[in-house]
């Protein structure tokens, strides 16, 4: 396994690949910590390396009236409170340049949205701070090309990288997930992580509002572990139907524990030297 470089990172002596979940977007000043709390309960009792991801602000909304946050202040303070306080690295989106400086104040981890994945500059303004920066696979591009985006990241100095494969467009208003862009990603020597509930959003639907597949979020889960991904990403909620992002395709939060130990057990065969 590879392991992003963050403070706060327990766990990785066992082996076992990464966590990064949490909900979609900070949409109050309570669900986060509910999730925050339960994925540390799980993660420490697993032993699985943990970071929580949130966005403080979402950019990119199908509709005019889509939430996006409650403030891009009170948000980044929350994500500050929450890794200080559970002493866990954050994850979170940044959209521009000027977000790229904002936020590095505030998280451990700063998060490339797909379709902004080949953005120079702001690749070049989140290499510049000096954090961890997580670039996510446009679903337009192929594995191959996100060589590019890591050296863009070093060119301008960054050093410790993430690739996350969310699927890949197939139609108007699907996505598919081909588990040959893991390893071919992995030869850029970065952790490559699967975002298992990005991968099955159903996009472009005429109500203005991304539909999902959640009860295939497993299945995606289990092909990742068994080719090798370093690390898995997961969007969850204990109400992914009152989530006001993302909730058709995110994973129940009582489901996220139960998933995790069938997936340890699928790591654990699959790095099993058989003699």
């Amino acid at each position: 396994m590879i392991y992003p470089k963050v403070p706060k990172l327990k766990y990785a002596e066992t082996g076992n690949f990464f966590l990064i979940a949490g909900p979609c977007v900070i949409e109050d000043k309570v669900v986060p910590i509910e999730i925050v709390e339960r994925l540390i309960d799980i993660t420490d009792r697993l032993m699985i390396p943990f970071l929580f991801k949130a966005s403080y602000r979402k950019a990119n909304r199908s509709r005019v009236d889509s939430f996006t946050g409650i403030g891009d202040w009170e948000g980044l303070e929350l994500l500050k409170e929450i890794g200080e306080k559970y002493n866990v690295p954050i994850v979170t989106d940044i959209h521009t340049e000027t977000e790229a400086e904002m936020a590095a104040h505030y998280v451990d981890v700063l998060q490339i949205p797909a379709f902004l994945c080949r953005q120079t500059s702001l690749l070049e303004a989140a290499a510049r701070t000096g954090k961890v920066v997580n670039i996510k696979k446009g679903q337009f591009l192929s594995p191959e090309a996100m060589k590019h985006a890591v050296d863009k990241v070093r060119y301008y100095g960054g050093t410790d990288i993430m690739l996350t494969e969310r699927g890949t467009t197939f139609g108007y208003q699907d996505l598919v997930v081909d588990y040959r862009s893991i390893p071919t990603m992995k030869t850029n020597e970065v952790p490559v992580v699967m975002d298992i509930t990005h991968s099955l959003q159903k996009p472009n639907q005429v109500a203005g509002v991304t539909g999902g597949n959640p009860e295939m979020i497993e299945t995606i889960a289990r092909a990742a572990v068994a080719v090798g991904v370093d690390g898995i990403f997961m969007e969850t909620h204990p109400y992914p139907l009152y989530a006001k992002s993302d909730g058709a395709n995110m994973l129940h939060l009582e489901l996220a524990e139960p998933l995790l130990k069938r997936l340890l057990v699928i790591h654990k065969a699959a790095n099993t030297t058989i003699e």
